[in-house]
């Protein structure tokens, strides 16, 4: 599909570019980009680590295109002003979008499985990649974080799996509409809540893309995804939750800080599963995986085998130390949900909770900053505490009008205790000096890879 081609990803370092990147390398293409980040320094060793792989990296001034015949793989919402973007133009390069190309490489796998819903996806997806890794089926596997099973010394930011076994794995994004592109001979859909479109469009967009599968997995305890399966065939649903009458039940649930236990109940067989992940939100995940598993033809005793050694995604509920008794964690939480499952899970144990949240743009709080800080003013107690830093922003145009303390001033006028400081540094020193013994800090949002390296820094203030 890629061989022969040359792609010049714009804004190669991102999370849904670089795994593209590296999927379309490793087919035989001619792979190139630019990024932001690169120009202002930020992220190197993944620049190095790219540059290792034989990407071509360049500034995002232009100079890296320089033939019609490069394919141009950037965000619709690019101006034109963008110099590669305008090179491009002048040029005459084809341009696609990640979605696009994305759904170019995934619809053409001759075994497919998609991995939709509001929160969840990239792990079930990892979930999902390892187990048909385990199994034998040799996945090539799509997701949006890195997947810390495939982790090595030549693959420190392992968030795609190129394999031969004809079978490919993809999360698929619902926030442009893009998901509309794929057609999956299975489709995973875990949940349908409130993120980046009205609940009108994502109950659309996810019915559809259920709806075209030939198999579909879904959410029998989530109300919106139940009410989509009543349009659809019954016959191609296979249900998953906590609930009675779901074909992969979990029963039995034993949770613990770090690590979840339950029995899996599907007909008339029950299995002892083990996680190294922790909270109720990632057993679901892992029903909605094995389920996946099972439709692609994997037997559930071997799904649960495989599934005991999952050891999880960066930043997703990812401890990143304890020092002096304080534990710092860090997470991709963004939306009402995510934040809500991090903070539930957390709130099953003891420990004042210090809860860090970037917003991942001054859009997205127009759109959910109301729910944002009710899930923070609902789950969180009086002694714990809710710091917010101004959002993630690097350039272009948005409404810059509504911004941190909006979120901020919603927690404390429901009874919380939030607090606004400008600059993500001087939260970091703040939240530093006021941990004490036995409390849990965690590092949220989305956009910005470096988020982890400032939960990093927390811990070494803490150890200093």
């Amino acid at each position: 599909m890629s061989k022969d081609k040359s792609y010049y990803f714009c804004g190669i370092g991102g999370s849904g570019m670089q795994p593209l990147a590296m999927i379309v390398r490793e087919s035989g293409a001619t792979v190139a980009g630019s990024d932001r980040a690169l120009d202002q320094g930020r992220l190197a060793a993944k620049f190095k680590w790219l540059q290792a792989k034989g990407i071509g990296l360049f500034p995002q001034d232009g100079s890296g295109l320089t033939s019609g015949a490069q394919i141009l793989i950037a965000s619709a919402a690019i101006e034109d002003s963008v110099p590669d973007i305008a090179k491009a133009n002048s040029l005459g390069c084809t341009r696609m979008t990640r979605a696009e190309l994305l759904a170019e490489q995934f619809n053409a796998s001759p075994r497919s499985i998609a991995i939709g819903g509001t929160s969840g996806k990239s792990t079930v997806t990892g979930m999902l990649g390892w187990i048909l890794t385990e199994t034998g089926l040799d996945p090539t596997i799509m997701n949006g974080a890195v997947m810390k099973n495939f982790v090595a010394d030549d693959a420190p930011f392992a968030s795609s799996r190129v394999g031969e076994g004809g079978i490919m794995v993809s999360e698929v994004d619902e926030s442009d509409g893009s998901i509309a592109l794929f057609d999956p001979d299975i489709a995973v859909l875990n949940n349908v809540s409130l993120d980046h479109k009205s609940l009108e469009e994502l109950r659309q967009l996810f019915g559809d893309f259920a709806g075209k599968a030939d198999q579909f997995i879904w959410n029998r305890d989530d109300p919106e995804t139940t009410a989509l399966v009543t349009r659809l065939d019954p016959g191609k649903g296979i249900s998953f939750g906590f609930s009675d009458g779901a074909d992969f039940r979990a029963v039995a649930i034993e949770e613990a800080p770090i690590s979840s236990r339950f029995t899996l109940v599907t007909g008339d067989d029950d299995f002892t599963v083990t996680l190294k992940v922790p909270g109720r939100h990632n057993i679901a995940n892992a029903l909605a995986a094995i389920a996946g598993a099972s439709a692609a033809g994997v037997p559930v005793a071997e799904s649960v085998a495989a599934i005991a050694g999952f050891t999880g995604l960066a930043r997703r509920f990812d401890v990143v130390g304890t020092a002096n008794d304080i534990s710092v964690i860090d997470d991709f939480g963004h939306n009402p949900d995510k934040i809500a499952a991090t903070l539930k899970t957390m709130k099953a144990f003891p420990g004042r909770i210090i809860a860090f949240f970037q917003p991942h743009g001054f859009g997205p709080i127009h759109k959910m900053g109301a729910e944002l800080a009710q899930v923070f003013a609902d789950i969180l107690d009086d002694d714990d505490h809710v710091i917010l830093c101004d959002p993630v922003y690097f350039g272009g145009t948005v409404d810059r009008t509504i911004g941190s303390e909006s979120i901020v001033n919603a927690v404390n006028a429901a009874g919380g205790n939030a607090l606004h400081i400008a600059s993500r540094s001087d939260c970091g020193d703040y939240i530093a000096k006021m941990a004490k013994p036995d409390d849990r800090i965690v590092i949220m949002g989305a956009r910005d890879d470096t988020l982890s390296i400032f939960a990093s820094d927390i811990l070494g203030k803490l150890t200093g």
